[in-house]
C-alpha cells in the first residue's frame, strides 16, 4: 500500500512541472551569469539550451535568432521566451522571460534606491558610470557597423538616420525614420534573391497567435489615447514604457534615446540618475531592457519598477508569440528581407546619435575624461574584458578624475 502511494510521485519529473522547473532553473542561471550585452547572450544561449542540453537543432535556434533580430524589442529576451515556449509551451516562455530576467532587474531596483537614499548622483564614481556608457554604445556601434553597414548604401542610410535623429527631436522621430529606412531598403534591395531557409517548428496555434498581434497593436494604439497627458500616474508609466519596448529595433543599446526622451524631458529622471542607471545597467548580468526597472523605481519605488519592466517586455512576449507561426513564409520573402536591411541600417544611425546626445554631451567634459572613455574602449575591443571588469575601471577611474 505504501508503495502504491509512492508510485505516482515517480512520475512527476518525467512531468509538466517538472519541464518548468526544469526551464526556471536553467534560465534563472543564465540571468546570474549572462554578462556582455545582447550577442553575448545569444552566445550564453547556444551553449546551455543547444549544445548542452539539445533543447533545439542548430537550424532551429539560428532561424529563431533570425526572427528575433527581425522583430522590434530585446532580441536576446526574445530569443529565450521563444526557447521556453519550444521547450514548455506559453508558460515556459513566461518562466524562462521571469529567470532571465529577475536576477539583473533586483540588482538595477537596489541601486536606484542607493542612489536616491545617499544622494550619491555627484560622486566621482558616478561619474565613471557615465564615460563606461560611452565606450560601451560606442563598441556597439562599432559592431553593429561593420555586420549592418558594409557599403555605401547601408552607411548612407545610417548617416541620414543620424543626422535627423539629431536635428528632429520628437516623440515619433525615430518611428518615422525606421519606417523610411524600412522603405528605401524595400526598394533597395528589391530584386535580391531570398535565402530560403528551413522551417522552425513551433507549437502555437495561429489563432492565438493572431489574438497577440491584435493585443500588441491595439495597446500601441489605444494606450496614448486613454492616457490623461496632464496626469503623472500608473497609466502614464505603462505606457511610455510600452511604447519605448514596442518600437526598439536593434536590442537593448537602441532603447537608450527612446528612455532617453520618454523620462528625462518630462522631468521624471534627471539626465544624472538616468545616466548613471545606465551605466550600472552594463554592470550586472541579464537584459539590457532591465533598466527600465531601475526607471520605474526612481519614479515610484517598487511598483513603479514592477510597471515599467512589465510595460517594456510586455511588447516583445506579444510579438514572439504571434509571429513565430508566421515566420516561415515571412522570413523567405525577399521584400521583407530588403525592408529589414534597410532597418537595421537606421538602426546604427540612431545609435550613432545616442553616443553624442545624451551620452558624450553629459559624460565627456574635459579632456581627461575623454582619456579614461578611449582606455575603458581599449579594454572593451582589443583586450576584450568582460563588461563587468570594465565597469569597475571605469567606476575607478571616475573616483580618481573626482
Amino acid at each position: 500500500m505504501e508503495t502504491s502511494k509512492l508510485d505516482p510521485l515517480e512520475d512527476i519529473p518525467k512531468g509538466r512541472l517538472a519541464t518548468l522547473l526544469e526551464v526556471l532553473g536553467v534560465s534563472t542561471k543564465l540571468g546570474l551569469t549572462s554578462f556582455g550585452g545582447p550577442v553575448a547572450h545569444l552566445g550564453y544561449f547556444h551553449n546551455e539550451y543547444i549544445r548542452r542540453r539539445k533543447w533545439m537543432d542548430e537550424q532551429s535556434y539560428a532561424d529563431l535568432v533570425a526572427l528575433c533580430q527581425f522583430l522590434p524589442g530585446p532580441a536576446s529576451s526574445q530569443v529565450g521566451i521563444g526557447i521556453g515556449v519550444v521547450r514548455a509551451g506559453l508558460l515556459g516562455g513566461l518562466l524562462a522571460w521571469i529567470g532571465f530576467t529577475l536576477p539583473s532587474l533586483l540588482l538595477l531596483v537596489a541601486f536606484a534606491f542607493l542612489l536616491q537614499g545617499y544622494d550619491i548622483a555627484s560622486a566621482g564614481w558616478i561619474h565613471g558610470l557615465k564615460i563606461v556608457a560611452v565606450a560601451i554604445v560606442a563598441h556597439a556601434i562599432l559592431g553593429m557597423g561593420h555586420k549592418l553597414t558594409p557599403d555605401r548604401d547601408r552607411a548612407t542610410i545610417a548617416v541620414i538616420a543620424a543626422v535627423i535623429t539629431l536635428s528632429w527631436h520628437t516623440a515619433y522621430s525615430q518611428i518615422l525614420i525606421i519606417v523610411a529606412a524600412g522603405i528605401v531598403g524595400l526598394w533597395l534591395y528589391r530584386k535580391k534573391k531570398a535565402e530560403i531557409t528551413s522551417n522552425l517548428q513551433i507549437a502555437v496555434s495561429r489563432t492565438f497567435a493572431v489574438c497577440s498581434l491584435v493585443l500588441f497593436c491595439a495597446l500601441l494604439v489605444a494606450l496614448p489615447l486613454v492616457t490623461p497627458s496632464e496626469e503623472v500616474g500608473w497609466l502614464t508609466l505603462f505606457d511610455s514604457f510600452y511604447r519605448s519596448g514596442s518600437l526598439v529595433f536593434g536590442g537593448g543599446h537602441v532603447v537608450l534615446p527612446l528612455l532617453e526622451r520618454e523620462v528625462v524631458p518630462t522631468g521624471w529622471v534627471s539626465q544624472e540618475d538616468f545616466l548613471a542607471g545606465y551605466g550600472a545597467t552594463q554592470a550586472v548580468p541579464g537584459p539590457l531592457f532591465t533598466f527600465a526597472g531601475y526607471l520605474g523605481a526612481i519614479v515610484g519605488g517598487v511598483p513603479g519598477a514592477v510597471v515599467a519592466t512589465l510595460a517594456i517586455f510586455l511588447p516583445a512576449f506579444l510579438l514572439v508569440v504571434g509571429a513565430l507561426p508566421f515566420w516561415n513564409g515571412l522570413r523567405n520573402n525577399p521584400k521583407i528581407q530588403g525592408a529589414l536591411v534597410g532597418i537595421n541600417a537606421a538602426v546604427v544611425g540612431i545609435l550613432m546619435a545616442a553616443l553624442y546626445d545624451p551620452l558624450w554631451t553629459t559624460a565627456i567634459l574635459k579632456p581627461m575624461d575623454f582619456a579614461l572613455a578611449i582606455i575603458l574602449f581599449m579594454m572593451l575591443v582589443f583586450w576584450k574584458l568582460p563588461p563587468w571588469v570594465v565597469v569597475l575601471a571605469g567606476a575607478a577611474g571616475g573616483i580618481l578624475l573626482g
